[in-house]
């Protein structure tokens, strides 16, 4: 026998003609009405107006209708049925219960009515009571397969495994191994902690249909969720045997050899699986892709990755995913001409995936590359003209490239997107404050950092520009003093941070304390080397009467390659220039 099974739910269908049943019940509550023909006639009119509403879908009205009908005629079963459905769509619980309850007292015998009362009894979560109406159904049609599947069912939701088991080999009994049927015992069965009888189960099907692959993988679950690896080990290798190139199997005991740490046979499953043209690269990706996270504790990850993204490549010759996963590889290892070659060969293959352009970007980016990263940002920005980064990386690079007003526009075009991420947002501020201040546009380079600041305000890098801009301007130089000072709370070790200070302080005429702090970072090699660090040094000592050493040091600035107009002047004139 086979046997279709329905779904628990919005079975329903209009049952019965209710208008002669609305005549009469109208005509016998309302005998002292006057004109009960005018009473029974408005009745029939909102009957077959809600019908009309709930065909067209709006059931708001529907509701209104079929209720006003119960206010003339309230022991209509058929309305009391029919607001019920309608609750259910509305997803009122409560109201459909009491709807059903009442069309099922009005009219007990309608098995339509109990269907939509055990409905209503599920979708207030109860269940037990559900289960108990389609017991009085199954008793009363026993030849309806589809009333005893509903109990059971029921029974597994009302968490009467054991009942509900038996309800379901009741079943089987009539019906015979039926796939449905088995998928919901052997779940009562596990839930049970009875492992071997839910293998049991599925081994009917492989028995009745032993071709079947998914019922080999099934059972193959079943034992590897329950750490009986040798059975699940069984399993898939019994599926070799039917397909031998069959990748859920390979990688199933690829798995289990690197668990027993046989890397030999680790690799001969998986390069196997690998190779296979028939398993799909958005799997294989997929398996791969953890390989990136792994990568930053274990080194030799790597290498492996290479080799599966390697192997995916040559089954795979012509997907694009392919090429850009092994760029993502070399990129997160930092072999940026590696990664560079594969993003530009999985751009040959498909050129609409943003993802990948964005990464060759981001490459041309760490590679200082501006020039490279300015022609493919506008290739970027006329090919995704809404995607944020394209123009961000077009303002870096035209910046970079001191081609400042053009790094405005493309900056401002990418707050105009607005599509960016927050750390974005806050480069793209700084980013302008440093393109405003070299086209002398103070006040829009001041209010930039500001909204920078705004975003990351704890950015110690922004705060050491923005108040070493102010400094040279010689303007807001209690704002360049705190921000300043801020910058060296979150990085007390950096040369530049502290002669930023330094230069601060000197605009302020706080002379020995810029002598302090310029000599703080003079410790460092790196600001020993810095013809600007040399040279504000200079004319710190200057400003101290210490005109021998302050020549000094402007020399020792001009060797190491300052360049600042004044220089020369200073050094011949032996006299500190503002």
């Amino acid at each position: 026998m086979r046997i279709y099974f329905t779904v628990i739910g919005l079975a329903g269908i209009f049952l019965m003609g209710a208008c002669s049943g609305a005549k009469q019940s109208a005509t016998h509550k309302n005998a002292t009405v006057k004109d009960p023909a005018v009473l029974v006639q408005r009745a029939d009119s909102l009957f077959f107006a809600a019908q009309r509403s709930k065909m067209l879908g709006d059931y708001r009205t529907a509701i209104t209708q079929y209720s006003d009908y119960l206010r003339l005629n309230k022991n209509n079963a058929t309305v009391n049925y029919e607001l019920a459905r309608l609750y259910i769509e509305v997803q009122n619980a409560g109201n459909a219960l009491n709807f059903a309850r009442r069309a099922v007292a009005i009219d007990p015998d309608n098995h339509w009515f109990q269907v939509t009362l055990a409905d209503a009894y599920a979708i207030n979560q109860k269940f037990d009571s559900a289960a108990i109406v389609f017991e009085g159904l199954t008793t009363k049609y026993p030849d309806n397969e589809d009333y005893l599947y509903n109990k059971g069912v029921l029974l597994a939701k009302a968490n009467k495994p054991a009942s509900a088991l038996a309800v379901f080999n009741q079943l089987e009994s009539k019906a015979g191994v039926v796939e449905e049927l088995i998928y919901q015992k052997q779940k009562l069965l596990l839930k049970m902690s009875m492992v071997d009888e839910a293998a049991a189960e599925i081994m009917k099907l492989i028995s009745q249909n032993p071709q079947e692959i998914r019922y080999y993988y099934l059972l193959a679950e079943i034992y590897d969720a329950n750490d009986r690896i040798k059975e699940a080990a069984g399993v898939y290798k019994t599926i070799l045997t039917k397909d031998a190139d069959n990748a859920r199997a390979l990688i199933a005991l690829a798995s289990y050899a690197k668990k027993n740490n046989d890397n030999v046979t680790y690799w001969s499953y998986l390069t196997k699986a690998f190779a296979n043209k028939n398993y799909s690269i958005d799997e294989k990706v997929a398996y791969v892709y953890p390989y990136l996270q792994m990568m930053e504790v274990d080194t030799s990850k790597l290498q492996e990755g290479l080799q599966l993204t390697a192997l995916i490549i040559t089954a795979h010759p012509q997907d694009a995913k392919a090429y850009a996963l092994r760029g993502d590889m070399f990129s997160q290892a930092d072999m940026l001409d590696s990664a560079q070659i594969s993003y530009q060969k999985a751009l040959a293959l498909d050129t609409t995936r943003f993802s990948v352009w964005y990464q060759l970007m981001w490459i041309y980016s760490r590679k200082e590359d501006p020039n490279a990263l300015l022609t493919l940002s506008n290739t970027v920005t006329n090919k995704f003209p809404k995607e944020f980064m394209g123009y961000y990386f077009k303002g870096v690079a035209s910046f970079l490239l001191q081609q400042y007003p053009n790094a405005i526009q493309s900056l401002n075009a990418a707050l105009d997107v607005g599509n960016g991420e927050k750390r974005f947002m806050g480069d793209i501020y700084s980013l302008l404050g440093d393109a405003y201040h070299a086209t002398a546009q103070h006040q829009q380079s001041d209010s930039s950092y500001e909204r920078a600041l705004l975003l990351r305000p704890k950015d110690a890098l922004i705060m050491n520009n923005y108040s070493y801009y102010l400094s040279l301007r010689g303007e807001n130089l209690e704002r360049a003093a705190e921000l300043s000072k801020l910058s060296l709370e979150i990085e007390p070790e950096s040369p530049t941070y502290m002669d930023t200070y330094a230069w601060i302080l000197f605009r302020q005429d706080k002379f020995n304390e810029a002598k302090q702090w310029i000599e703080k970072a003079l410790q460092y090699p790196e600001a020993q080397k810095n013809p600007n660090v040399l040279e504000h040094y200079g004319d710190i000592l200057f400003n101290l009467k210490d005109v021998t050493k302050a020549v000094e040091y402007w020399q020792m600035a001009k060797d190491k390659g300052a360049s600042s107009v004044d220089l020369v002047r200073k050094i011949a004139e032996k006299r500190y220039i503002q």
